[in-house]
């Protein structure tokens, strides 16, 4: 996404419209003047403008010491109510708003631990979903009207692809409840074997497709 103002807010606004959306921005957060996410951030999530974060603060002033001053400490003008991630590298942390919106710096080196600590901190227990992949030997337009009876509530993807010469479609199911994604891979591949598709499980590791 480019540095641009309009941009940035129409990406937040939309959002924070979804209740259940969580945000994971990276970039934007330094202290030059093309790094606007942290003051549009404040304006779309909190509607409060950017203020002084002390602990924020105390990081910078403590990785930079005098030299924090005049621009670096910019960096500790963060919305109001963010919660701090930290940064391994420089000590120069993130922040998250409403335990839902994460803002990282942009270098991955300091984004994938401040991921990892917001994942570990306000996601630790996510149900791991059961799931079934199998192999259709079909085109996916052979397939649709299966595909249309699946219940929305399923997770749901479908990948067509050539092998030499050959249509196939890999069809992944996915639910917390097992009973629930069993009863309907049970349904797709009869529902294909009876149009006379030839169908492969890729629980048993199929070398044929690489499933």
């Amino acid at each position: 996404m480019r540095d641009e103002e309009s941009l940035i807010r129409s990406c937040f606004e939309t959002v924070l419209r979804d209740t259940k959306s969580v945000l994971f921005c990276f970039g934007g957060i330094g202290a030059t003047p093309d790094d606007l996410t942290r003051s549009i951030a404040a304006e779309v999530f909190t509607q409060e403008p950017l203020c002084l974060h002390v602990k924020a603060k105390e990081c910078i002033v403590k990785q930079f010491k005098e030299e924090a001053y005049p621009h670096r400490i910019a960096m500790a003008m963060l919305p109001k109510g963010a919660e701090l991630l930290h940064n391994v590298v420089n000590n120069v942390p993130g922040f998250s708003l409403s335990r839902r919106f994460f803002f990282t710096p942009g270098f991955p080196s300091m984004a994938w631990p401040m991921v990892q600590e917001a994942l570990n901190t306000h996601f630790p227990h996510q149900p791991q979903p059961y799931s079934e992949t199998f192999i259709v030997e079909a085109a996916e337009n052979d397939l649709i009207d299966i595909m249309q009876a699946l219940p929305p509530e399923l997770d749901f993807s479908s990948l067509p692809r050539f092998v030499g010469e050959k249509r196939i479609v890999e069809i992944y199911l996915a639910h917390a409840n097992q009973a629930l994604v069993q009863q309907w891979s049970d349904y797709f591949q009869r529902e294909a074997v009876q149009r006379g598709k030839v169908v492969t499980d890729c629980s048993h590791n199929s070398d044929q497709y690489r499933c």
